[in-house]
């Protein structure tokens, strides 16, 4: 029967980040079927919403970015609340029920003739979307951490994201699978039904017991992880970039399909996380950020300067591994200045930045390519990088105690 007493540490002080892959192995496997089914959705809502609602370009971008509204006003504050003083387990499952109540939302959705009918019920699942993923990916690491211990934040980071971007990658052909064979009734009911999997993994996992100690409110978490969570905002950006107009600038400078791109990112990010994911632990994250954001900065000149398709995959490359290990350090950094009664708080602040340059980097990068053609967002995403490195430079000039 689960419990809910706490348990020591799960790993000792082993360098490698393979030390952490079966201490966390039923949290990430909670966390890629919690994200495999919203990954679903990801090339589907927006055909849904264009092909058979009938809504132009502007609409399918606001109900495809609205989730990151609800994320950032309400999802990461709450969730991390909820993990801090109910316990990560409680919040893992409260997320997992979340996800599949999306899923009852898009069958609720089809239920209307009405084509703005439709629309509301549907931008109602992707705010919904927006609350129950931060309280999944909270829990998780959160959970991690308190299972591991601080000093292993870093590898509880490295795992809990690479199950997700694992689950990003493999849910999104899928999900086009299932449309094109049973429609969006296909993917609302597998909505449902993959994160009640993921319910019955976390459920039987033995939960751990709060912190004591008085926690501060989120915003005073927000400001204490201001400076980690800043460098995130800047170093998102390029990411970011990746996501939005490579497509664009592959159409334009006749590169053909940019799904290569796409895939040496996700490789990038993989294999640095594999190769070098123990390091934000071992050597500290400033540190590793101050070398991984420079790494990701080249990347994106090699993107904005690229004579053809090859050289701007090998920047996508870089992209994806500098942004993967920088992500690591600096939520490392964010651990070190949370006290232990608001790690989840901190864990969702963290990401709150995150979800900032996400929101701003469509239509900031969209004025910027107008105003300077489409190269000029990736030698935007390499000047953030570089401003990342100047902060990641000032927390290591600037240590503070664990």
């Amino acid at each position: 029967m689960p419990s809910s007493h706490p348990q020591p540490p799960a790993a000792s002080a082993a360098g490698s980040l393979f030390s952490a892959f079966v201490p966390l192995l039923p949290l990430t496997l909670a966390v890629f079927a919690g994200f495999f089914a919203m990954g679903m959705a990801l090339p589907v809502v927006p055909r849904h919403v264009h092909d058979t609602l009938g809504m132009g370009t502007v609409m399918v971008g606001v109900v495809m970015g609205i989730q990151y509204l609800s994320s950032i006003l309400l999802g990461r504050g709450w969730s991390g609340t909820v993990t801090d003083t109910r316990g990560p387990r409680r919040a893992m499952l409260a997320g997992l029920l979340g996800v599949a109540s999306v899923g009852g939302v898009y069958f609720l959705a089809l239920a209307f003739a009405d084509p703005s009918l439709a629309l509301a019920v549907l931008i109602a699942g992707r705010l919904l979307t927006g609350v129950a993923e931060p309280f999944v990916i909270t829990a998780a690491l959160s959970w991690g951490i308190a299972r591991l211990g601080p000093a292993h934040a870093g590898k509880v980071i490295g795992w809990v994201g690479m199950a997700l971007f694992a689950a990003y990658g493999f849910g999104a052909p899928a999900g086009a699978a299932v449309y094109a064979r049973f429609g969006f009734a296909g993917i609302a009911a597998a909505t449902v039904l993959v994160p009640l999997l993921a319910f019955g993994v976390a459920w039987a996992m033995r939960g751990q017991a709060p912190a004591g100690g008085v926690r501060p409110a989120f915003t005073q978490v927000l400001g204490a992880v201001k400076l980690p969570g800043l460098a995130l905002t800047l170093c998102s950006f390029g990411y970011a970039a990746i996501n939005a107009f490579v497509v664009l600038l592959f159409v334009q400078r006749g590169w053909g399909s940019a799904a290569l791109a796409f895939t040496s990112m996700g490789a990038g990010f993989i294999l640095a996380r594999l190769l070098v994911g123990h390091l934000p632990d071992k050597l500290g994250g400033a540190k590793v950020g101050i070398v991984c954001v420079a790494v990701e900065a080249v990347g994106q000149l090699l993107i904005w300067g690229a004579p053809g398709a090859l050289l701007a995959c090998v920047g996508a490359a870089l992209t994806g591994g500098g942004y993967a290990l920088a992500f690591q350090g600096f939520g490392v950094e964010s651990v070190r200045r949370a006290p232990p009664q608001s790690r989840g708080a901190a864990m969702g602040g963290y990401v709150v930045y995150q979800d900032i340059s996400m929101a701003l980097a469509g239509p900031l990068g969209g004025w910027l390519a107008l105003q300077a053609g489409l190269g000029s967002v990736f030698m935007a995403g390499a000047v953030a990088s570089l401003g990342a490195a100047g902060i990641a430079l000032w927390m290591l000039r600037h240590p503070v105690s664990s």
